[in-house]
C-alpha cells in the first residue's frame, strides 16, 4: 500500500476484533518505531509491548474502560525516563562507539555537548522533553502500522499513574506517557469505521513562505 493511500486509510479505531497481529508484522512496526528519531539521538524513554490478554484486562479500567485496550492483539506503552544523568549520556556514547567500531574516546566532544544540555535543565524540564520524544515514536509506530494495514490507535485518555503502578515502571525509571492500541478494526460495530476522514484542507493548514 503506497504511504498517502495507508494514511487514508487509517483512522482511530473505537473497536477492534481480537484479531492477533502475525509475530513478523509486530516486528516490522516495532523496529521501524526503533529507528524514530530524538533529541542527540539519546532516546529517553522505553516501549513496553503488552500481548498477554489478562495484563491487558487489567490495564483497561485505568484506560476508562475503552473497549480497544481488550480487543486489540496488543497495547503499546511509550514510557520517558523519568531521569536523565551523565550515566546516560556515557552509555549512549558508549552504544556509539560499539556500534559504529570506533573508540568511545573521540565522542568527547559530543559527549560534552550533551552533557552541557541537560546540565541547564531541571528533572521537571528534561522529563517533559523525555515525553516529546516518546510522541516522535509514536507518529512512526502510526505510519507504520497504517502501511501494514495494521490499525493502531493512539490514546492519551488514561491515568497515567495507575498504568505505572499496574506495570511497575516506576522501579525502573519510567513514566507512561502515552499509549497506542495495535489490531484490526471491528467495522461492523464501530461508528467511525465507514466516516468520512475529516482534516483541516492543505490551504488553511500549511503556510508557505
Amino acid at each position: 500500500m503506497k504511504l498517502l493511500d495507508a494514511l487514508q486509510w487509517r483512522y482511530a479505531v473505537k473497536r477492534m476484533n481480537g484479531t492477533k497481529i502475525p509475530a513478523e508484522t509486530l516486528e516490522t512496526i516495532l523496529e521501524a518505531t526503533r529507528l524514530a528519531p530524538s533529541s542527540f539521538g539519546l532516546t529517553p524513554y522505553n516501549i513496553i509491548v503488552i500481548e498477554d490478554q489478562a495484563t491487558k484486562l487489567k490495564l483497561q479500567p485505568h484506560f476508562y474502560n475503552q473497549p480497544q485496550i481488550g480487543e486489540s492483539s496488543a497495547v503499546v506503552i511509550f514510557a520517558a525516563h523519568t531521569s536523565i544523568t551523565e550515566k546516560d549520556v556515557d552509555a549512549y556514547m558508549q552504544e556509539i562507539a560499539e556500534q559504529r567500531n570506533m573508540p568511545v574516546e573521540g565522542l568527547k566532544d559530543f559527549s560534552g555537548y550533551v552533557k552541557g544540555a541537560i546540565a541547564h535543565q531541571s528533572q521537571e524540564q528534561l522529563q517533559a522533553w523525555a515525553t516529546k520524544q516518546t510522541y516522535i515514536a509514536l507518529g512512526f509506530a502510526l505510519v507504520a502500522a497504517a502501511t501494514e494495514q495494521v490499525d493502531g490507535t493512539p490514546m492519551e485518555g488514561f491515568d497515567p499513574a495507575a498504568v505505572d503502578a499496574e506495570l511497575g515502571l516506576a522501579a525502573h525509571g519510567l513514566h507512561a506517557t502515552v499509549a497506542l492500541t495495535l489490531g484490526y478494526r471491528d467495522a461492523a460495530n464501530d461508528y467511525l469505521s465507514s466516516a468520512v476522514k475529516v482534516r483541516r484542507t492543505a490551504d488553511k493548514l500549511i503556510i508557505k513562505k
